[in-house]
């Protein structure tokens, strides 16, 4: 019964609709940051998991060469 009461203390709609501007800027800045570092972190995966290709195919390479021997 209590927990609705505790919850509107801290809604707070301003009066003065200028007041949402800076959370807006704020708010579109965070949005850009973290999608530009998704795209950072799926362009350092593909980076490693090409690499990590390599080096398969690399000891796929090497020990195809031992078994012959």
């Amino acid at each position: 019964m209590m927990i609705p009461y505790i919850l509107n203390l801290f809604l707070y709609f301003p009066e003065d609709k200028r007041e949402y501007i800076p959370a807006a800027i704020t708010c579109t800045l965070f949005l850009i940051a973290a999608l530009l570092t998704m795209r950072l972190i799926i362009k350092i995966s593909k980076y490693q998991e090409e690499k990590a290709k390599q080096f398969e195919e690399q000891l796929r390479r090497e020990n195809i060469i031992q078994d012959d021997k």
